[in-house]
Order: C-alpha cells, then structure tokens, then sequence
C-alpha cells in the first residue's frame, strides 16, 4: 500500500480517536445528577470539573512518553487511564464498590482528565510526522472532532439508554470509561507514523476532507435543534452521526482505486509500446530522476521552512504570551460556562440539557475546525503568519458582534462566542 494512502488513514485513525477523546466536555449533561447521586455541594461539584482540567498539567508525562514508547503503548496508557478515572467512579454508583470518599472522587477525576493528553499526545504526534508540509491545518482539523466529543456520547445514551436522570448519568461514566479503550484498539493499525515519501499535491484531498467535515458539524448542530430532533429518532440521530465519522474512509478508497488504475494502465502500455519504452530508457531514466531531485529539494525546503524551537526561547517570543493571554482569559471562560452548562439550565428551569451540551459541542465543533479552514485559505494568499493570525481574530470578534445585535437567543450567542473562543486559541 503505497504511502499516500496510509497518510489519508491515519489521518482518519486519528479523527476517531480525537472524535471520543472529549470525555470531559459531556460533564455538564450529567452533573446535575452526579451532585445529587455523590450528595455533594455546589462547590465540590466546581471542584470536580476543575480536577478534570487539573489533569491535564500532567501531561508533559504524555509527551516524554511518547518518545521513550511505541504511539500504540501511549495509547493503550491513556485509554488504561481513563478506564480507572471514570470506570471505578462508575462501580461506585452501581453499588459495586462500597465506598469512596471526595477525595478518592477527585482523584480519580484528575486520572480521567490527564487519560485525554496521551491521546491527544498520539494524535498530535502523528499529524505532525505524517503531514510535515501540513501539519498546522491537520492539526486544527483533527482537533476540531474533539468539539464533536459531547454531542457523540449524548446520541448514544439518548439511543441505548433509560431515559431516567440517574441512569444516563451511570450511562455516561461507563461510556466514558469504555468507548476511548475500543476506539483506541480499532484505530490503532490506522494511527501510526508512516514513512512519507512527498506531501505534494494533497489539495484535493484536503478539500474533500474539509467538505466532509462541514457537513459532519452542519448535521450536528441542525440534529442538535429541538425541532430537527423531534423528528428523527434517537437511534437515527446516533446512526447518522457515525455514518459521518466513517465518510472520510472515502478518501484513502478512492486514492487505492486510483492507484489500481494507475497499475492497470502503465502495463498497458507498457504491452503497447514496448519497443518505444526500450529506446527512449536513458531519456526517460535521466528525466526521473531530475523530478525526483526536484520534488525532494522542494518537500526539504517547504519542511525546513517550519521553525524549530526550544523552551526558553518560547518563553521570550510575543506570540507565545499572546497565546497564553488569549486562552486564559477566553477560553477558560468558556470551559468555566460550559462546565456549568447544567446547573444553568436547571437554574433557567429548563429540562433539556442534552439538548443544550449537544448544541454546545456542534458549535464548538466549528470553532475549532475554522482555523484550519483560515490556514488553508490564506495559505494560498501567501500572506505572513501575523496577519493572518490578526485576520482570524477580527472575523471571530465581527461574527459575535453580528449575532448578538441581529437579536438571536442569549445561549446561542454564548455558543457562537464559545466557538469563537475555540478557534482563536489555535496554537500559531
């Protein structure tokens, strides 16, 4: 199988493995029942979803690792993890575990938390090694699906599971603590570093995929819509989601059936025109091997031009701080609404919380996917990185501005800030 063609899979290895690995984001969808269940107060309950968060300040031990191990051994870690961080929170609730105190709860919680940087570790680190010439828009890409994280979990408790408020809550540790370990094992032969060979001529590719990946977060918000859900099922809903994170299988499919082509043709002519291949041997021997020189020269200068640098030189450069600045103030703002997401509804005295988290996650979902689609459009413009940067801030910025003065819903201009937030936040 040629190189191409294991690049397009890992890269859909690596959506599913992202498209799972969101385990905290569905928080809110059960919280209100994980306080009532466990007796705790508000503040606990806070300090809970702090120590999911927490969790992930241990996660240089993911990135040391994946040095030191094979990416499939990390995976295998991180969904071990969260296996012990939500399953034993799970036992619990189901009487099978006897006792925990909040301290164990808590701890266990900062496992749960830390179990989503070893993935992303692996995701990371594949993106970056399979795409060099691509690596910013296949990471914002990829990354994107962990914004659809909540909204897959919610369609699968909202098909296979009781409708009770207490059951849902067990239906979601357990999915938590379950679905990453068999996503991990099915993605896994999919998900590993290849040897790239040339990133050139992807751009078809990358359009499909991004189609693709539009249309996924158009499907999710409008199934996310009350009066959209009415009218399918629950199974149907969950179906049609998966039915999308399967699409992009399209794109290595059909780069094999043109590679079969390809085969089918040269020995084809190669029947035909023998004699002409013979004579013209030297000729076409010496032409070859200038374009390979040539597109090797190219792939080294477009990798090479990716800057390379350490921690303490990070530490001095603006736009590391800018970064910093930008997600400290922004999105754990978002995260400490979001987290709440529950408690708020409830408070508002509305009853459709998964409905809620579901449409927090589609917008979240396009938060996250339009640096990628900004990188790839200004790419072509050629324009410098600052600029585009400052470009992406302003749309954002315009676009919660827009919505907010044309009179729409306070929740869905807080969903369209908390998208915006996603995607300013995208590493330069």
């Amino acid at each position: 199988m040629s190189s191409r063609i294991l690049q397009w899979l890992s890269l859909v290895g690596i959506i599913w493995l992202q498209s799972i690995n969101g385990t905290n984001s569905n928080f809110p969808a059960y919280s209100s029942q994980l306080k009532q269940l466990l007796s705790i107060s508000q503040v606990q309950l806070n300090n809970l979803a702090f120590a999911s968060d927490a969790g992930k300040l241990f996660g240089c031990f993911a990135g040391i690792a994946s040095i030191y191990l094979p990416l499939w051994l990390v995976l295998i870690i991180g969904s071990a993890l969260g296996l012990i961080g939500y399953g034993v929170q799970y036992l619990f609730l189901i009487n099978q575990i006897s006792s925990l105190s909040y301290g164990h709860i808590f701890l266990l919680t900062v496992i749960a938390g830390n179990s989503i940087c070893w993935i992303n570790t692996v995701c990371y680190v594949i993106a970056i090694r399979n795409f060099p010439s691509n690596r910013q828009i296949v990471v914002g890409l990829t990354t994107s699906y962990v914004g659809l994280s909540a909204k897959i979990y919610t369609d699968i408790v909202d098909a296979k599971f009781s409708s009770s408020p207490t059951e849902r809550a067990k239906a979601y540790l357990f999915l938590n603590s379950i679905l990453p370990v068999i996503i991990c094992v099915i993605a896994s032969p999919l998900a590993r570093v290849v040897d790239v060979k040339s990133s050139r001529n992807m751009g078809v590719g990358f359009i499909t995929m991004f189609v693709i990946t539009i249309a996924t977060g158009v499907y999710a918000v409008f199934s996310s819509l009350e009066f959209m859900s009415s009218k399918l099922s629950s199974m149907s809903n969950a179906i049609g989601i998966f039915v999308f994170l399967l699409a992009p299988l399209v794109i290595p499919v059909v780069e094999k059936i043109m590679e079969v082509v390809r085969k089918l043709n040269i020995k084809t002519e190669m029947k035909v025109y023998d004699f002409t291949v013979e004579d013209n041997e030297g000729a076409e021997r010496m032409e070859s091997g200038v374009k390979v020189r040539e597109e090797a020269s190219e792939e080294v200068h477009e990798v090479g031009a990716k800057e390379e640098i350490g921690v303490k030189v990070m530490l001095t450069r603006l736009d590391f701080w800018l970064y910093f600045f930008v997600y400290f103030f922004g999105a754990t703002l978002g995260l400490v609404f979001l987290n709440n997401l529950g408690q708020i509804a409830e408070s508002r005295g509305y009853s459709g919380t998964s409905t809620l988290v579901s449409l927090s996650s589609s917008f979240g979902f396009f938060g996250r996917l339009m640096p990628s689609l900004m990188d790839y459009f200004f790419s072509s413009l050629s324009l410098p990185q600052g600029r585009k940067w400052t470009w992406k801030m302003h749309g954002h910025g315009l676009l919660q501005i827009h919505f907010h003065h044309l009179g729409f819903p306070l929740y869905f201009w807080n969903f369209l800030s908390c998208s915006s937030i996603c995607s300013n936040t995208k590493v330069l």
